[in-house]
């Protein structure tokens, strides 16, 4: 489990996990996902699981810090593919 914080107007690369799924959990702010279906808003006290090989990016495009909670199994180290 990782926590972690991610400030207005960023987001991550889209990428997917070969082995790993994963559930985040947003402590505080609005975070939205783009999946290959479309765009899902995920706000405070909610979470959001994505299976494996899914790609995905989290956004955060409000006007504070996004804080959320990332629980990968198994561990995501190494099994990140980043897509261009």
């Amino acid at each position: 489990m990782i926590e972690e914080v991610m400030p207005p107007n960023t987001n991550e690369v889209k990428h997917y996990h070969s082995k790993a799924q994963q559930f985040f959990y947003i402590l505080k702010g609005e975070a939205i996902f783009e999946l290959k279906n479309g765009l899902v808003r995920v706000v405070e006290r909610e979470g959001i699981h994505i299976e494996p090989k899914n790609v995905h990016q989290i956004r955060n495009e409000g006007k504070v810090d996004l804080e959320f909670l990332v629980i990968s199994e198994p561990t995501s180290r190494g099994d990140r593919i980043e897509i261009e």
